[in-house]
Parts: structure tokens; sequence; C-alpha cells
């Protein structure tokens, strides 16, 4: 079965319609295996990579609609991008519903990881994972007096999915107490806070890693650092990624072994054996502290914008590596990636991460022939005569690879002068940390 199986003609199901199912599109269309690849719903950058078609009809929420429509086109292959399918359970829809059709992502059970933060802080103590002091809280009450009885800095995390915006990182008591009243008690989130988790404030470098896994083994693209504030300088509110940059330089190898036995290794047999075996791209999200590394959250799916630039630097076939985390087999595959740098710098609406404009005709000039900057796209549709359009906050992203960081960033920056739209903004100081 596992030979006939690895010869198999890939026809993927691909949800979602930002920048990290663009950049998975793109990687996976580069694999001979791949035969074709439905985009639901797409973007207006999807609707040019060959081999992809988008299904803009379709909602990645209708789940029926999606394994009939698998059924029709003959689609033997389901990749979830975003959180919110893979948290409501479509995986296991699929596994009821479409047997026959491989999912590589977690199952509802495992998808808690992301889709309830209490949930996950709990598992992080039952499995001793290194994690910042916390405690939860469905109580605004308790989240007060437990405010007034700490004497540190504190973070304040919407319990629920928030599109990356529900992080808030008081300066004082007062500003806390105020973040508690706009999630708990205005619903700032809507139901996503109605618990939250209290925790204290880390310092020292942030990190992200992405791990492939098929439940036992763990195979993990460069350690990538985003930059979530909208401002220079992390400077104004969170959002869902303004920027990222791999490898990053900070983090040694003995680091990263470190983190793998003290937290990757931890978290998948820890879900093994709670019996929700995980299947799927875990995202972990760490601070670097003077006492180690520490896990801040977890995230169920591909990071966006860090897919972006990781899977730039990859060298192996991804159709590959992710058909071996669906079958068991990941341990008979490399993961293996340039030796070079890349730079993610996102293009956003003006208002992002508030409210914004849509429907903003834009343009996008051809980026240089061969130079290793690609440009993917977000919220961006095509209208009716082909004009492409704004359509969501996070608008579009460069993204560069270069022999040296420098290099990486100066071409993601040049191709982000190859977009226009009005009102436009982005980060003029991606991965300034790192050149200092």
């Amino acid at each position: 079965m596992a030979s006939t199986t690895s010869k198999m003609k890939l026809r993927i199901l691909l949800v979602g319609g930002g920048g990290r199912e663009h950049a998975l599109a793109w990687k996976l269309a580069q694999c001979d295996r791949v035969e074709a690849i439905h985009v639901v719903p797409g973007n207006g950058g999807t609707v040019g990579v060959p081999k992809c078609n988008n299904i803009p009809a379709l909602s990645p929420d209708d789940f029926a609609a999606l394994v009939r429509h698998a059924a029709e086109n003959m689609l033997n292959f389901l990749i979830p991008g975003p959180e919110a399918p893979l948290v409501a359970g479509i995986t296991d829809y699929f596994a009821r519903h479409a047997p026959d059709i491989l999912v590589f992502g977690p199952s509802k059970a495992a998808a808690r990881m992301e889709g309830s933060k209490t949930f996950s802080k709990d598992f992080m103590r039952r499995h001793r994972i290194p994690t910042a002091r916390y405690e939860n809280f469905s109580d605004r009450d308790a989240a007060e007096a437990y405010l007034d009885s700490v004497d540190y800095p504190v973070v304040i995390k919407a319990d629920g999915l928030a599109a990356g915006k529900g992080v808030v990182l008081p300066a004082s008591k007062a500003e806390a107490r105020s973040a508690l009243q706009s999630i708990m008690g205005d619903k700032e989130f809507g139901s996503a806070g109605d618990a939250i988790v209290v925790e204290e404030r880390l310092e020292g470098d942030e990190i992200s890693i992405l791990s492939l896994t098929d439940g036992v083994t763990i195979r993990s693209l460069p350690p990538a650092q985003d930059h979530k504030r909208i401002g220079d300088d992390d400077t104004g509110p969170n959002t869902g990624g303004m920027g990222t940059y791999a490898p990053t330089p900070s983090v040694s190898q003995a680091q990263l072994e470190e983190i793998e036995k003290t937290v990757l290794r931890p978290t998948i047999d820890g879900m093994k054996a709670e019996g929700m075996t995980f299947v799927g791209c875990l995202f972990t999200g760490l601070m670097l502290t003077e006492s180690g590394p520490k896990v801040l959250e977890y995230n169920v799916r591909f990071g966006d914008p860090e897919t972006q630039s990781c899977l730039s630097l990859l060298d192996s076939d991804l159709a590959e590596l992710l058909h071996a985390c669906s079958t068991g087999l990941l341990a008979d595959q490399q993961l293996r990636v340039s030796g070079m740098s890349a730079c993610t710098v996102v293009v956003a609406a003006a208002g992002y991460p508030g409210s914004y404009a849509k429907n903003t005709p834009m343009r996008v000039q051809p980026t240089p022939e061969g130079g290793n900057t690609y440009i993917f796209h977000a919220g961006t549709t095509l209208d009716g005569e082909g004009m492409l359009r704004t359509s969501g906050g996070r608008v579009i992203a460069a993204t560069a690879t270069g022999q040296t960081l420098r290099e990486a960033v100066d071409k993601a920056y040049g191709g982000v002068a190859l977009i226009e739209f009005e009102g436009l903004q982005y980060r003029k100081d991606i991965a300034k940390r790192a050149l200092r």
C-alpha cells in the first residue's frame, strides 16, 4: 500500500485565501507529484500560480460543500491553511465523510492548542514545558484581584481565536484593568474573550519555529522572527504579523537542540499520550529568556508571514513532506534548506489593524527575473474586468532571499517598491534588530 500511495499523483484541496496559502500553493506547484491545486477561495495571487484553480464560490467553513467539491474533482489531499477550519473540526469532518482523502492538519481536539489559550497553558503545566507564570480567568473581578497581587509586568490574552490580535501588553496596572474591560466587558474580541490568560511578560528575543510532524517524528523549518506590532520599533497595536526574517541569527544550534528537547518533543509526546496525536504543522512561539527558551503560544498551522520566508528557503519537496506527515512516514523524509537568508515585508491597508478600506485598485509590477524576489498576495482579489483590488487588512507581501540577511532585506524592500495602492502602509524596520 505504501509504495502505491507514494507514486500517487496529488490533487490538492488547499483551504484559505491569505499570504500563507499563496506561498503554500507556489511551493506545492513546484512538486512533480502535484497534478492540481484547488484553492478555496484563493486570492488575486493564487489565480496566477501554475496548476492552481481558485474556487471563490466556496467557503472554507462549508465542510459539506468542500467534501462534494473534492469528490466531483477527484481531489485526494486536503491542506487546511488557516486556524479557524482546523479549530472547527475540518479534519474530523473529512475523516467521517471522505475517509479516502488524506488530510495534513490536526484533529479538532488537537487544534485546541491554538483554539484555547487556557487549554494550551494548562497543557504546558501538565507536561512541564517551560512557559511564563500565569493564571486563567473567566471572571473579571477575579482577574483584577490577581492583577493586584502580582509584582511583575503582565500580558493579557483572549482565550479564543482573535486573528492574531487578542494579545495586549499593558504598560501599567491601569492599562491592564482597561484591557480586562475591553476584552471581558466590552467584548472587543467577541466570545474569544469569555476567558482570558493573565501571564508574566517575558523579556528576550522572540522567535517562531514551524515544525512538521506525523505525531511521532518532527522536522522543523529554520527559526523565524515575526514583527507583530503595526509601527516601527514595535509601537502601536498588535497585528497578524507585519514581516519576518529567517533564519534568526540570535538562535544558536545549542538553543535549537534545547528547544527540541524541552519543548517540541514533550509537546508532541504529550499530545499523543493524551489521545490527540498531532499531525500537521505545529507553530511554536518562544521567548529566549536568560533562564532558557519559554513557550509564548502554540498555533496549529503554518504561520503567516513566517511561511513566506521559511518556504523560500526550503530545498526539499514540500508535497512529499506534507504527504509523509499524513501517512505516518515522516521519518523517511529529510527536510533540507538552503544556506541563504530570507525576509518578508507585509504591506497593509491604511487603518489596519483597525477599520480599513477595501476594494482599492492596486498595481503590482513584475519582480526581476531570477532575482529570488517574490510577491505573495493576501487580501487581494481580481474584479470582473481583471483589475487587482484590495480585500483585506494585510494586503500583500514582498519576500526575498539573499546570501546574507542584509541582501535579503534590501531585496524585499525592493519588492515593496513594486506594489502600488492608495494609503498603503508597511514597517521600515523589518530585521533591524538582527542587523545592528
